[in-house]
Protein backbone atom coordinates (compact mmCIF):
# COMPACT_ATOMS: atom_id res chain seq x y z
CA UNK A 1 0.00 0.00 0.00
CA UNK A 2 2.64 2.27 0.85
CA UNK A 3 4.47 1.60 -2.40
CA UNK A 4 1.45 2.69 -4.05
CA UNK A 5 1.32 5.75 -2.64
CA UNK A 6 5.23 6.68 -3.31
CA UNK A 7 4.32 6.04 -7.04
CA UNK A 8 1.35 8.31 -7.39
CA UNK A 9 3.23 10.57 -5.74
CA UNK A 10 6.26 9.99 -7.53
CA UNK A 11 4.02 10.49 -10.89
CA UNK A 12 2.24 13.57 -9.68
CA UNK A 13 5.40 15.18 -9.27
CA UNK A 14 6.96 14.23 -12.58
CA UNK A 15 3.76 15.50 -14.18
CA UNK A 16 4.51 18.88 -12.13
CA UNK A 17 8.11 18.89 -13.44
CA UNK A 18 6.93 18.14 -16.69
CA UNK A 19 4.22 21.26 -16.58
CA UNK A 20 6.95 22.99 -15.10
CA UNK A 21 9.64 22.78 -18.10
CA UNK A 22 6.35 23.37 -20.42
CA UNK A 23 5.92 27.04 -18.68
CA UNK A 24 9.83 27.93 -18.48
CA UNK A 25 9.41 27.44 -22.31
CA UNK A 26 6.67 29.36 -22.88
CA UNK A 27 8.06 32.12 -20.71
CA UNK A 28 11.41 31.93 -22.69
CA UNK A 29 9.26 32.84 -25.55
CA UNK A 30 7.42 35.16 -24.51
CA UNK A 31 10.44 37.07 -23.52
CA UNK A 32 11.89 37.19 -26.49
CA UNK A 33 8.47 38.22 -28.28
CA UNK A 34 8.15 41.13 -25.59
CA UNK A 35 11.76 42.33 -26.62
CA UNK A 36 11.11 42.33 -29.95
CA UNK A 37 8.50 44.05 -29.19
CA UNK A 38 10.05 46.25 -27.52
CA UNK A 39 13.20 46.71 -29.96
CA UNK A 40 10.28 47.64 -32.41
CA UNK A 41 8.59 50.35 -30.25
CA UNK A 42 12.07 51.85 -29.85
CA UNK A 43 12.73 52.13 -33.57
CA UNK A 44 9.21 53.27 -34.22
CA UNK A 45 9.92 56.23 -31.66
CA UNK A 46 13.33 56.81 -33.57
CA UNK A 47 11.61 57.30 -36.83
CA UNK A 48 8.71 59.15 -35.14
CA UNK A 49 11.60 61.41 -34.06
CA UNK A 50 13.50 62.20 -37.57
CA UNK A 51 9.92 62.77 -39.10
CA UNK A 52 9.39 65.54 -36.35
CA UNK A 53 12.77 66.99 -37.11
CA UNK A 54 12.16 66.89 -40.88
CA UNK A 55 8.71 69.13 -40.26
CA UNK A 56 9.94 71.22 -37.95
CA UNK A 57 13.16 72.02 -40.61
CA UNK A 58 10.03 72.35 -42.85
CA UNK A 59 8.39 74.95 -41.45
CA UNK A 60 11.35 76.92 -40.40
CA UNK A 61 12.27 76.68 -44.50
CA UNK A 62 8.65 78.20 -45.02
CA UNK A 63 9.21 80.67 -42.65
CA UNK A 64 12.45 82.23 -43.97
CA UNK A 65 10.75 81.89 -47.61
CA UNK A 66 7.76 83.80 -46.03
CA UNK A 67 9.80 86.62 -44.65
CA UNK A 68 12.08 86.98 -48.04
CA UNK A 69 8.88 87.32 -50.17
CA UNK A 70 7.53 90.06 -47.42
CA UNK A 71 10.61 91.71 -47.76
CA UNK A 72 10.69 91.67 -51.42
CA UNK A 73 6.82 92.98 -51.39
CA UNK A 74 8.06 95.81 -49.29
CA UNK A 75 11.30 96.71 -51.28
CA UNK A 76 8.98 96.72 -54.29
CA UNK A 77 6.14 98.50 -52.81
CA UNK A 78 3.62 95.23 -53.74
CA UNK A 79 2.98 95.24 -49.53
CA UNK A 80 -1.26 95.02 -49.35
CA UNK A 81 -2.87 96.60 -46.38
Amino acid sequence: MTDNIESLVLEHLRAIRATQADHGERFSRIESRLSNLEVTVAGMRRDLAHMYGEVVEQHASYDRLAARIDRIERRLELHEG
